[in-house]
């Protein structure tokens, strides 16, 4: 009889972190979450749900011990906790590490040249250099990113942006989740030592998704241009200053008639189902935008 896995979850309560922890319990997995306030997590029955400060590496050894894998989630603690977290990992004992990253990395010098690439390139390399079974779950542009919109969208159906036409892949935030669970319960090492580009399955502009919102809604929706200073300043907050938000904005306008990304079949590859589309998350997100 197969001992069922325990899978350790940081980022428990973000939007990735519910759906995959629905899936790892689903498929049978014993599921231990880290988060900084157990009392108002609100995860399934079931799941061991742990207080944690993942930049303080001698609590959390206990945390991680008797585990099997780890999924590692930067906005869980910042990039200052990956040092922290993956050294705690190899002294308790765990043997993989997922790490949910970014598809701005791309392995080569251009990783220094702006914020996003540059930090979870650094994360990456703290996972490698711990010398643990590893595998990268680096998403595209993630459909939940334009939740930022809700509020615009229920006060006025308006959203403010420098770049309308800037290209993308939204993915799906079960798609990312359902990548991380088969890469955390592998038993095959397939997914091992590999980095995936998760993607959607269909290039969209940001107008099309704002009109895609709005079909789910049923009300008009539409994008109202702004320069890219004002769209750099709506968009920073605690963690992500000014300046790597107009980073991101700039980078955003690069993508006009020219998107960053192609379309990726990582998630059906790893997965064996499709990727879901942007309409079928708008649809199934629609309260958030109501």
């Amino acid at each position: 009889m197969k001992i069922a896995p325990t899978i350790v979850v940081t980022g428990a309560t973000g939007n990735i972190g519910r759906s995959l922890v629905g899936r790892l319990l689903a498929e049978g997995a014993a599921v231990r979450a880290l988060t900084r306030d157990p009392a108002r997590a609100g995860l399934p029955d079931g799941v061991e749900t742990l207080r944690a400060d993942l930049t303080d590496e001698a609590s959390l050894e206990p945390l991680l011990a008797g585990a099997d894998a780890l999924f590692l989630n930067l906005a869980a603690g910042g990039g200052q906790a990956a040092a922290a977290v993956t050294g705690a990992a190899v002294r308790a004992g765990i043997r993989r590490i997922v790490l949910n990253s970014s598809s701005s990395v791309t392995d080569t010098p251009a990783d220094e040249e702006n914020h996003i690439a540059r930090m979870h390139a650094g994360v990456e390399r703290a996972v490698r250099d711990s010398g643990l079974e590893w595998t990268f779950v680096r998403g595209a542009n993630y459909a939940t990113n334009t939740l930022a919109w809700a509020p615009s969208i229920r006060e006025s159906g308006v959203v403010r942006e420098a770049h309308p036409d800037a290209g993308g892949v939204p993915v799906h935030e079960g798609d990312l989740a359902d990548v991380a669970a088969v890469a955390l319960l592998d038993r095959t090492g397939a997914h091992l030592s590999r980095a995936y580009v998760v993607t959607g399955p269909e290039q969209k502009t940001m107008a099309e998704q704002v009109a895609e919102i709005g079909q789910a809604i049923g009300r008009p929706t539409r994008v109202e241009r702004i320069s890219e200073e004002a769209a750099a300043e709506a968009m920073a907050r605690p963690g992500f200053p000014k300046e790597a938000a107009l980073e991101l904005v700039r980078l955003f306008g690069r993508s006009v008639g020219a998107p960053l990304f192609p379309v990726s079949d990582a998630v059906e590859k790893v997965t064996g189902h499709p990727a879901r589309t942007f309409a079928q998350w708008a649809r199934e997100h629609a309260a958030d935008f109501s």
